[in-house]
């Protein structure tokens, strides 16, 4: 399969080749969103080295590792021995590429960089050397560097204030699908579901291509997500496990915060998280949120109107999210059928489509014509008082045009319906809102749902303006 989407991503790397000098890029994101497969397909053509680090092995067998890809290419030639040192590693690679045509790109890729950086090994003073001393001089170059712990990246590379400090020439996140591209990966493996099945498979795994690639066209929703969950041999059963052990140090720590914010869905703040994990306030905890906050695993959500230390930190990741709801201490074996009857089901549908309409807020402001206004999107929490009840807006748009979208998501399995009651909810809302933040600007309520609001008078006198799944699907 050709590659689905990535069309910034794609035109970036393409252009690379066009530039005449070499250049240094650093591509990451979380394990199985397709960082190796862009690469190939993007360069397939100018790939001349190629190489991934070993999980969790020492110097020697990483060593090893490059000598062997390295030899590879030198077939019928001279084979040089194995290298004792990285340096003397990145010098055979040097002796290798200055045999080939100077005219053409050479594109050098080397894949979960952070496992070839062992402890003491010389790793980064070698690639230091390689980038500084060769490639830097010629213009012939493209250096890729790939790998899931972008944490490792961000600091041993994008920050470093030694040899590679600010040698990188490009950065590049590679995130998971959006929607419109989930869809289009489903369509080109012939997988025929409707907006609703794709978003709630989105709520379940995520824009994963690896998590979709398995996808069996004539397939149910449930059928899918029972082979992907719940059958004995699924083959997302031990994911969980496997994805946070491979792209940190102390994965329990991530784990453990992970497991906390999976229970609390406005998210929690950095004193909430110590005080449910036990973890000790400092360097390592704000590493790990770092950590997962590169990864995309969480994210910081800002109280409207409040110091930006009070910010809540939440749970985004779509799998872990599924996990600790249905998986987790699952000794029921459910299928998805069953599932779907129970209470804890309705629970996280509504917290699932809370965070699809955060990950598409570029999408919703689109929608709402404003994509052109500067804006910023805030949580609001209010605790109730003695003139006031408490409130809690989940996702609230604060424009530069003198306005403030309070979007309410609802994931309904019909056209919902405003009754009496949430009429009177809303304008609550947006009245202990506008009194406790004392804002001037004009308040707009809007409601994104599955297939619509039904215009009734209870919708007509407190609604502004509405949105539907449909449009969350575009581009």
């Amino acid at each position: 399969m050709k590659v689905i989407g990535r069309k910034d991503e794609i035109g970036l790397l393409e252009s690379l080749c066009e530039k005449d000098e070499s250049c240094f890029v650093a591509i990451y994101g979380r394990r199985r969103v397709g960082k190796t497969f862009l690469v190939r397909q993007v360069y397939q053509k100018h790939i001349v080295f190629e190489c991934s680090g070993v999980h969790q092995k020492n110097m020697n067998h990483q060593l090893e590792n490059f000598w062997r890809s390295l030899i590879e290419l030198k077939a019928n030639k001279i084979v040089p021995p194995t290298p004792t040192t990285w340096l003397e590693a990145f010098f055979q690679l040097r002796d290798y590429l200055n045999t080939l045509d100077e005219a053409t790109k050479k594109v050098v890729f080397l894949d979960e960089i952070a496992w070839f950086d062992t402890p003491r090994s010389g790793f980064l003073a070698g690639l230091d050397s390689f980038w500084n001393q060769y490639c830097s001089k010629r213009n012939d170059i493209v250096l890729v560097i790939c790998g899931s712990a972008a944490s490792w990246i961000i600091k041993k590379v994008v920050n470093d204030r030694g040899g590679l400090h600010n040698r990188l020439t490009h950065q590049l996140l590679l995130k998971p699908f959006t929607l419109s591209e989930t869809a289009l990966f489903l369509e080109k493996k012939r997988v025929n579901l409707s907006e609703k099945e794709v978003a709630q498979l989105y709520m379940s795994v995520g824009g994963i291509p690896f998590y979709l690639n398995d996808i069996e066209n004539g397939k149910s929703l449930p059928q899918i997500l029972d082979k992907l969950f719940f059958e004995p041999q699924a083959k997302l059963k031990n994911e969980f496990q496997n994805l946070y052990a491979s792209l940190f140090k102390n994965n329990h720590l991530h784990e453990k915060i992970v497991a906390a914010l999976a229970q609390k869905s406005k998210g929690l703040t950095r004193k909430e998280i110590i005080e449910i994990t036990g973890i000790k306030t400092g360097g390592t905890l704000s590493l790990v949120l770092e950590e997962l906050i590169q990864c995309g695993f969480i994210q910081i959500i800002y109280p409207f109107q409040k110091a930006r230390e009070e910010h809540l930190y939440r749970l985004v990741d779509e799998f872990s999210l599924f996990y600790f709801k249905f998986l987790f201490n699952n000794k029921g074996n459910n299928s998805w059928q069953q599932i779907t009857q129970k209470q804890a089901y309705k629970i996280w549908t509504g917290y699932a489509f809370e965070n699809l309409c955060f990950k598409h807020i570029f999408q919703i402001k689109k929608a709402l014509g404003i994509s052109g206004i500067i804006s910023n999107v805030y949580s609001y929490t209010s605790k109730g008082d003695e003139s006031y009840p408490g409130i809690q807006l989940d996702l609230v748009i604060d424009r530069d045009d003198n306005c403030i979208n309070i979007v309410e998501a609802k994931f309904y399995n019909d056209e919902f319906v405003i009754t009496e009651e949430y009429e009177k909810q809303l304008r609550r809302k947006a009245f202990v809102f506008k009194e406790k933040t004392r804002t001037r600007k004009n308040i707009f309520i809007t409601i994104v749902s599955v297939f619509g609001v039904q215009k009734n008078r209870h919708y007509l006198s407190v609604v502004h303006n509405q949105l539907v799944l449909g449009e969350l699907f575009t581009p």
